[in-house]
């Protein structure tokens, strides 16, 4: 019997045994041997000599990977087992051992289970079968050794029978189980889970194919396997699926006892939405048909089929279209069939049959085109242009030529080859340009560009005054604009055409003559405006004049421009009128209309996506008012502060007539000083175009916080502001967290109030397992379950607010000086006070009353209590009692409470002993009447002696359980509490994260959310987590390594969260760490409490499961009765059952692990401990790509091919922590489902989740990434999240993406990690707040996002994974959903938690992989389209807040390049010093103005506007303010300079040369020292080397320039550029932790000599400098010729020094010939030869004449110390003309560095590389020279490094965090060493 049936291969990689994918088939056999080793050796000996013979079998030749070891040691342990297994088989043989002990186990293990209920007994019996079958094999392959016939053997057969029918029966499932035995659960009991099965089991008139065995419960997605050969599995999985889908909306209709049409009727409209809206596109006709009679099977044929086609469609479900192709084609063939069933064809399987047909006919050629494609792409490298991505592939069934090609498709004709020439890129070609930025958003520049135009018109023309705009002069100038338009209509079309030019194959004929159209009517009104504009003018100025002489002097007829340009405006005209009538353009973008068509083809090209995406009137009101504020703020800033000012000194600069150069001027005679004009103007225009940026974060700013008002956020944000709302906070709870019942009314007040307790107190407990708060504070937060009905009306708050308020009264009491009515109004003025009195006062009462039961004693307290009473309404309690005896009674009544909290029969005296005491205080000292004990001592007979409360039973005392009031113990701890809290309770709690989630939860539900439905009525959801090989569990050894400075995680967390620590310590009753390790319970939970609070896969799990705790709260407290509360009564309620299958149909987490068997493989402990939290979490899902090594069928025995699976497994039930079973024996495989290949074809997390998203549930899909959380109390608002999909927020559709905040709960690690906090705090919030409303354009950020499951299932998925382009995969579905008319939204009244980078290089690498996603997101066609579909005003929006922020960043560093080398320029050639005797040439405001609002941008305060914004709006404008100042005073303006330098430099690398990629940053705390070798590797060309280019700029123009501008001056100008080029240089030490310390710096001095000098090779780059060097210009390899060429270009600006410099050379004597340049290059050539001798003989030289080449060296040396000797005394050299050499020389060589790294190829070819690397090394080691040194010179001073660290870890200090401790390590301070050494 073989073991590639269903047990086996669900077995292969979860046995104890580390197998070989190649050998799978063997892992469950040694898994079995593995469990009985113990109980039966030799049965598990004969198990392992088994599974060797099958792996022998399997490969016999041992081709496979690790498959020779694992025999090797397979071979060994056999050999090992085999005497001992002898001596203990004794007299028996191996047949009657095997069998006995099959038989056993048969009846031991299986037979007492056979009639399992529940999932434990279920999956113990699943499990035990699967043992049956390989011990089975085991047994029939011994009786085949010994050739024993086993068809004797009746009993065993009978058993192996058995075996096989349970596991059919018990097979596994997922979550429900649709197997006979599993209609007896709950969840199969659903009526709508009952209609649907019935009536996907209708399979009555489907013609099955011939040879069917039609299956005893078969349904029509069996036939449609049975017709197309879909995966047994899929099929499965797409059986629940379907199931579940239908169910959860059925559940939400009434009645509910059949299916109903209208049921399908909207499954299938959203399933097929995006395939009609494809087929009319195309102008095909659809093949969803209704017949008359069975239309129900029909509509479930199509959903099953399209569902079955998405299940195993693997990387097509990144090409929608191509799915909606596949399903025509195939709902063709549905339709043949049933239509006409009786043909022969009809009867025969589709594609040749079999299980895999689908797979192998359809899928497989389309997936091999794409891997064929991505094969192309070399991961990435190439050229964009030169392969096809998914859109690519997806875009070709945009076209009806997808329909030319047979079906079933082959890999030759599913798509065309891209070398065919008749196809090549589809629609879009990415190349790398800058031009995309213009190309993309045209009308966003043209409109800036007519602005700046007129602008400058008005200011030049005229005094500045706009009114001068009516003149007729500057009118007709003005009217110049129209021809710059035209103009720029040009450059758009040429644009269009030639980046384009790629995609010309697969164009239309009709996309060609529309480019070239375009073209032509460019150049057409390029030719006419100028002309009718020139015939405009009786005196034409210049350029005109010029014009009319070509075309002649005809009559002026300014009419004719003026029709000219109103024709040439009428699109825009038409253009404006859809903008303000939207639902026209609407409708004119979806009409089939030809005219309309054509209309449309002209303005834009007819493409499938984009069309209809406008938005309602209002909202459209809404953003074009913020733009037009905007814009008209932004114009008349630019006009009145930048342009006008500068057209005076720019008029006074062209009369200026310049003769007296300072170097070689190639044009002396040149006019209007055109290059000063251009140096003056440049920073200003750049300026112009970046300024926007600033003016919408300031618009943004004010706007985001008006909504976040609007909203309510803010409105409690402290305890106080708590304390002030929870008087309503119970009505709230109610309004928005419980659902009303229908006929509820004001009478189940109680009820609502019993909800509410059992709500909050849920979320309290949550808080005390996280170790937020103590049992003290759990205890004072806690609200009662059960109302006190003895209390009447009183209100019993939470303790919290009523501590301390008994001993204040008592206070108030005593010093009332019998003014009763003075207390009382004291009393009252506090309400809870007051509250807390009366309570204390009726549980005194009431708790005497219960315990006294003699009649005499009753009667005597009955009469105090009635006494007190009438005195307390009479207003005379004061006067009539003593109250200064209350506190003595006080503490009495507390003695009593703790003898009742204990119940000790031993104390019943005591307690008889206080209440004597308490009468005699009563009734002596406080009531100062003492006629109650006169007037019992007269009637009290003589007979009796008994003292009061002495007498037998007089005293209830001990309580019986039973005879106990209802919540008795709970009652008396409250009491208790009340009584003896002194301490004031306003910080509980004290933990500041519990202070803050207990904030937002009670400030959420005062906002606008939706009412929560009925968890059976909620909408169905799945949560889906990529993970790759991040931590999961961080294990006990790796919290106890210590890193080089002696700290360890373990450490590092108790620093970090004291509070947590020790509240941790006490809820596992332990003082000590030494003492919580003694315990292997103890130490795994301080592996999760670790492991809580970092940035794991556990945290990320447990958050997410809060989902399942919340909903089945919610729905016990809908099935529940009132008197089933407590903190267990939904553990114990009697039908938790149905709670939690009602549960598991609304929820399903899934965690896409995708390297998770290769862990298991491997043997990684991540495998285990995910294993381990599927044990902590049953409903988890874990779906992993299983990779096989299989046979090749055509070379027997050889291993050739791999095999990748989709698999989903889970754990088979609950396990106790330290139980014997093993943690794998529990692990389950539920469906796996084969691929066409491997599915890591693009970007990884994308592909990830797309092969786990068939294994997710519901009609919505959230979207978590592995470093985020989640919160029990924010769990509970998702039912009303999941409501806003039902709701139209801007009038016109539905949303698709519901988007959340999120909390950085990383911002307490250090300042860096609080400066990235409140960046991302302030995006998340008030970022994302404006961008869904009022502007529109949110898309989706990678953050927790919730997305219409069905509308993105059915476009594409949740992400996009082209490689390279989609580095950004996740905003990329929000272009997506976007273009594709679907709606993004965002809601703040419900939270989740995610973690950020907290070290300066995390941050880096997370900013530069942002930046490269940008610039990948500049070439892409979705921000292509996006900025040609929306409307002017929206597309300003977009641009603004995507890759414009980058671009605008890159301007704004580009704007000091462009300044300093203008003033280079000028003070070099001498023009500044001829000009600066102007006054309004040398005070120029306008560029100190221009060079301020850059500051704006590199000091980050457009980020920290929003950020003071939000900061003010949630906590406080004082906080604000505070913050504000502090993270100036941690230097937080030079780590945004910094970051400024990362995103230029990322940003414009990737649209130059490419080089994008993913950047992991290990998502650790990251706050320990990093090594000088790792700064400069990550910062050397990103920031190192423009910094010193910059301070050389800035030292050349302090040199040279000073003396003609005057020291003020230069200091304004010039202070900004020298903050950014000291933030670029140092910043990466002043931010690294211990980053002064002298042995750090000794050690980092070491390690950089060592990396600088190591050889390349295979040597790693954080190893060796020139493995590094080499990858660092990688890029350049790929960049493609105009990359090299820009590389080329931008790399003479450093020719410029030498050229300027040398010519003010002392030793020149003012030589102005060309030839002092020349001889300058003579010396650089020079000294090249010289170092191209060194490089080459180096190497070559022996050891015996090593002293030639050091004796050459030394001539060298003295050959250049005469040089410079002779000059000095000769020439009169100086040490001026030495530095002004070093300035000239060293740019020269870099400059020329970077020509040879771009020219590699050619150098190599000629061998002059090696001089360029030992030319490289010499710049880097002096460059790091020149860091290192003021490094390590400020480390001698021990004051530097204290002030780092605290300026490095303030907020951590403000908490009491020993920073110095911490990073000094333990060693240091001889704590835990010390005691690890005793």
């Amino acid at each position: 019997m073989s073991t590639s049936s269903a047990s086996s291969h669900r077995e292969s990689i979860v046995g104890s045994e580390i197998v070989p994918s190649s050998l799978k088939e063997i892992a469950p056999i040694l898994r079995v041997a593995d469990e009985i080793e113990s109980e039966k050796p030799r049965v598990a000996y004969l198990c392992r000599i088994y599974a060797f013979k099958k792996a022998q079998e399997l490969d016999p030749t041992s081709r496979g990977r690790n498959v020779r070891q694992f025999k090797t040691a397979l071979l060994k342990r056999i050999g090992q087992g085999n005497d001992p297994t002898l001596e203990v088989l004794a007299e028996k043989s191996d047949a009657s051992e095997m069998k006995s002990f099959y038989l056993g186990n048969y009846i031991s293990k299986i037979q007492p289970l056979q009639n399992a209920a529940d999932k434990a007994h279920r999956a113990q019996l699943s499990k035990a079968c699967i043992n049956g079958v390989v011990l089975f094999e085991v047994l029939e392959a011994v009786y085949n050794t010994l050739s024993i016939k086993i068809e004797k053997e009746v009993h065993i057969l009978e058993a192996r029978n058995k075996v096989k029918e349970y596991m059919q029966i018990y097979a596994p499932y997922n979550i429900l189980p649709l197997v006979p035995v599993g209609a007896n659960q709950a969840i199969s009991k659903y009526p709508e889970i009952q209609s649907a099965v019935k009536a996907l089991c209708k399979t009555e008139d489907l013609p099955w194919p011939n040879g069917h065995e039609k299956k005893r419960h078969g349904d029509v997605l069996d036939w449609l396997q049975e017709i197309f050969g879909f995966q047994e599995d899929n099929v499965a999985n797409q059986r629940e699926h379907l199931i579940l889908l239908l169910a959860n909306v059925h559940i939400r209709r009434f009645p509910r006892l059949e299916l109903q049409d209208q049921v399908l009727t909207e499954v299938s409209d959203k399933l097929f939405e995006n395939y009609e809206k494809w087929y009319k596109f195309l102008g095909k006709t659809s093949n969803l048909r209704s017949p008359e009679t069975k239309a129900q099977q029909r509509k479930l044929l199509y959903i099953g089929l399209y569902l079955l086609i998405w299940g195993e469609a693997a990387n097509l479900r990144f090409m929608p279209e191509c799915l909606c192709y596949i399903f025509h084609r195939m709902a063709d063939d549905v339709n043949g069939r049933l239509d006409d069933n009786v043909s022969r064809r009809n009867r025969e399987p589709a594609y040749g049959g079999g299980e895999e047909a689908f797979l192998r006919k359809v899928v497989t050629p389309f997936y091999q085109v794409i891997a064929k494609e991505a094969d192309r792409g070399k991961r990435g490298r190439s050229a964009h242009s030169q392969w096809r991505n998914y859109d690519d592939l997806n875009e070709y069934f945009w076209s009806v030529d997808c329909f030319r090609f047979s079906w079933p498709p082959t890999a030759e004709d599913s798509i065309p080859a891209y070398g065919d020439r008749s196809v090549g890129k589809v629609n879009f070609v990415e190349i790398r340009s800058f031009w995309h930025i213009f190309r993309s958003f045209d009308r966003m520049w043209s409109f800036f560009i007519l602005c700046l135009q007129a602008m400058i018109i008005v200011a030049w023309n005229s005094s500045g005054d706009p009114t001068a705009l009516f003149t007729p002069d500057v009118y007709k100038k003005l009217l110049s604009i129209f021809i710059t338009a035209a103009i720029l209509k040009l450059v758009q079309a040429v644009l269009d055409v030639i980046l384009s030019w790629k995609a010309q194959w697969s164009m239309t004929s009709f996309v060609k003559l529309r480019y070239i159209l375009k073209v032509v009517l460019a150049v057409v009104w390029v030719i006419i405006l100028p002309v009718t504009y020139a015939h405009t003018w009786a005196n034409a100025p210049g350029l005109a004049q010029t014009i009319k002489s070509w075309f002649g002097y005809h009559s002026n007829s300014p009419s004719l421009f003026v029709l000219a340009v109103v024709i040439y405006l009428s699109p825009n005209m038409l253009a404006a009128l859809l903008f303000l009538f939207p639902f026209i353009g609407r409708f004119l973008e979806n009409s089939k209309y030809k005219i309309v068509i054509l209309m449309m083809w002209w303005s834009q090209p007819r493409l499938y996506v984009g069309r209809g995406m406008h938005e309602s009137t209002f909202c459209l009101f809404k953003y074009t008012m913020f733009w037009v504020f905007l814009m008209i703020t932004k114009l008349a800033f630019s006009y009145y502060i930048e342009i006008k000012p500068l057209v005076g000194p720019t008029k006074a600069i062209m009369s200026v007539r310049v003769t007296n150069f300072q170097w070689h001027e190639f044009f002396p005679r040149a006019e209007n000083n055109i290059g000063v004009v251009i140096a003056l103007w440049a920073p200003v225009i750049l300026v112009y175009f970046m300024d926007t940026q600033i003016w919408y974060a300031i618009l943004s700013t004010l706007c985001g916080g008006f909504c976040g008002v609007v909203r309510g956020l803010g409105e409690v944000r402290t305890l106080g502001m708590l304390r002030s709302r929870l008087q309503s906070l119970p009505d709230a709870f109610n309004a928005h967290l419980i659902t009303k019942e229908e006929d509820e009314t004001q009478s189940n007040e109680e009820k609502g109030k019993a909800k509410f307790a059992q709500i909050w107190n849920t979320i309290i407990i949550g808080f005390r397992e996280e170790d937020l708060i103590s049992d003290r504070e759990k205890n004072l937060l806690l609200v009662p379950y059960w109302a006190d009905r003895e209390l009447e009306d009183i209100i019993e708050w939470p303790l919290f607010l009523l501590a301390s308020k008994i001993p204040m009264a008592l206070d108030m009491a005593k010093d009332s000086n019998s003014n009763d009515q003075e207390l009382r109004k004291r009393m009252e003025t506090d309400n809870y006070m007051s509250s807390a009195i009366r309570e204390c006062y009726a549980q005194f009462r009431s708790i005497i009353m219960f315990l006294v039961r003699g009649n005499r004693e009753k009667e005597l307290i009955k009469r105090i209590f009635e006494q007190v009473q009438g005195h307390v309404e009479e207003g005379r309690l004061t006067s009539r009692l003593k109250m200064s005896a209350l506190p003595s009674l006080h503490d009495l009544f507390v003695q009593l409470i703790k003898f009742l909290s204990v119940n000790d029969p031993q104390d019943s005296d005591k307690v008889v002993h206080l209440f004597q005491d308490m009468f005699e205080l009563v009734t002596r000292d406080i009531m100062m009447e003492d006629h109650i004990r006169r007037q019992e001592e007269i009637t009290r007979p003589e007979q009796e002696k008994v003292p009061l409360f002495a007498s037998a039973g007089a005293i209830r005392f001990p309580i019986r359980q039973e005879r106990a009031p209802q919540n008795w113990k709970n009652k008396i701890e409250r009491l208790h509490l009340l009584l003896t809290t002194k301490d004031s309770a306003m910080d509980v709690p004290s933990n500041l994260e519990a202070r803050r989630r207990i904030c937002f939860l009670t400030n959420s539900l005062f906002m606008k959310m939706p009412a929560a439905p009925k968890v059976r009525n909620m909408l169905s959801f799945s949560v889906l987590t990529p993970y790759y090989d991040e931590d999961v569990l961080f294990s006990l050894q790796k919290l106890e390594t210590e890193n080089e400075d002696g700290v360890s995680i373990l450490f590092y967390l108790q620093k970090i969260f004291p509070d947590e620590w020790t509240n941790f310590l006490e809820r596992v009753k332990r003082k000590s760490e030494e003492e919580v390790k003694r315990s292997v319970e103890l130490r795994e939970q301080l592996c999760f409490w670790a492991s809580y609070r970092g940035q794991t896969l556990a945290r990320t799990v447990r958050g997410m499961m809060y989902y399942e705790k919340a909903l089945e709260l919610q729905a016990f407290l809908e099935k529940a009765d009132i008197g089933e509360r407590g903190d267990k009564a939904v553990e114990l309620y009697k039908d938790r059952a149905k709670c939690q299958e009602e549960v598991d149909m609304k929820f399903t987490y899934v965690v896409s692990c995708q390297e998770y068997s290769i862990h298991k493989r491997s043997g990684n402990q991540r495998a285990q401990d995910i294993e381990r939290l599927m044990k902590e979490y049953p409903s988890l899902r874990v779906a992993y790509i299983d990779e096989v090594e299989e046979p090749s069928g055509d070379r027997p025995g050889r291993i050739n091919q791999k095999t990748y699976y989709s698999t989903l497994m889970k754990a088979t039930f609950p396990n106790t922590i330290g139980s014997s079973n093993s943690v794998e024996k529990l692990v389950q495989v539920i469906y796996r489902i084969k691929l066409p290949g491997y599915p890591i074809l693009g970007e990884g997390k994308p592909e990830n989740q797309n092969h786990a998203i068939i294994f997710t549930r519901g009609e919505c899909l959230q979207t978590i990434d592995m470093n985020q959380d989640n919160y029990m109390e924010e769990a509970l608002k998702m039912r009303n999240l999941l409501e806003e999909f039902h709701e139209k927020h801007d009038g016109v559709r539905f949303p698709t993406i519901l988007g959340l905040r999120e909390h950085i709960f990383t911002g307490s690690v250090s300042s860096l990690a609080w400066f990235m906090s409140n960046q991302e705090a302030s995006f998340v919030t008030i970022g994302q707040r404006l961008l869904a409303n009022p502007l529109k354009v949110r898309f989706h950020y990678g953050h927790p996002d919730v997305f219409d499951r069905l509308f993105h299932l059915t476009r594409g998925g949740v992400s996009k994974a082209s490689k390279v382009i989609n580095l950004s995969e996740d905003i990329f579905v929000g272009f997506n959903s976007t273009l594709r008319e679907g709606n993004v939204t965002h809601h703040e009244y419900i939270q989740v938690g995610k973690g950020r980078d907290v070290s300066l290089n995390q941050i880096s690498m997370f900013e530069a992989k942002i930046a490269n996603g940008n610039g990948e997101q500049t070439l892409s066609r979705d921000v292509y389209r996006l900025g040609h579909r929306f409307d002017f005003f929206r597309m300003l929006s977009c641009y603004f807040t995507t890759i414009g922020f980058y671009f605008n960043t890159l301007i704004c560093v580009l704007t000091v390049y462009v300044f300093l080398y203008g003033r280079l320029y000028l003070v070099l050639s001498g023009f500044e010093k001829e000009l600066s005797t102007q006054p309004i040439i040398r005070d120029n405001r306008p560029l100190q103005v221009a060079l301020a609002s850059q500051s704006f941008v590199q000091f980050g305060f457009s980020m920290v506007l929003p950020m003071l914004m939000e900061i003010g709006l949630e906590r406080g404008f004082l906080n604000a303010i505070s913050d504000f100042v502090m993270m100036q005073l941690q230097l937080a303006s030079i780590f945004f300079t910094f970051s400024l330098g990362i995103k230029t430099h990322y940003y414009g690398r990737t649209l130059l040369h490419g080089g994008a990629k993913y950047r992991g940053t290990s998502r650790s705390f990251g706050v320990f020292h990093a090594k000088f070798v790792d700064n400069y590797r990550m910062y050397s060309r990103s920031h190192f080397v423009k910094g010193f280019e910059l301070m050389i700029l800035l030292l050349v123009y302090q040199i040279f320039g000073q003396s003609h501008t005057g020291a003020i001056a230069n200091i304004l100008i010039t202070m900004y550029m020298w903050f950014m080029v000291g933030s670029w240089l140092f910043a990466p030490f002043l931010f690294n932790p211990s980053g002064f310390e002298w042995q750090k710096i000794v050690d980092d001095w070491r390690d950089w000599k060592k990396w600088i000098s190591n050889q390349g090779g295979i040597v790693l780059p954080e190893k060796s400098w020139e493995t590094w060097w080499e990858e660092e210009h990688e890029h350049l390899r790929h960049s493609g010729t105009w990359g090299i060429i820009a590389e080329t270009i931008l790399a003479l600006r450093f020719f410029i020094y030498q050229y300027g410099l040398v010519y003010h050379l002392n030793i020149v004597k003012h030589n102005k010939s060309f030839m002092v340049y020349g001889i300058s290059w003579l010396v650089i050539f020079l000294i090249l030869f010289v170092i191209k001798i060194v490089s080459v003989y180096r190497p070559k030289v022996r050891a015996n004449l090593l002293h030639v080449l050091r004796l050459f060296k030394g001539l060298i040396f003295l050959a250049v110390v005469t040089i410079l000797i002779t000059l000095i005394a000769l020439q009169r050299l100086t040490m001026r003309d030495i530095m002004v050499c070093f300035l000239a020389l060293m740019p020269t060589g870099w400059g020329m560095l970077l020509i040879a790294q771009a020219c590699k190829p050619l150098l190599v070819k000629y061998g002059i590389w090696g001089a360029v690397r030992t030319l490289a090394r010499g710049y880097d080691i002096i460059m790091g020279f020149f860091l290192f040194t003021p490094v390590a010179f400020l480390a001698w001073f021990p004051f530097v490094s204290e002030f780092q660290t605290r300026m490095l870890f303030n907020e951590a200090f403000s908490r009491g965090l020993q920073i110095s401790r911490l990073l000094g390590g333990q060693r240091k301070y001889g704590l835990r060493s010390s005691k690890r050494n005793e």
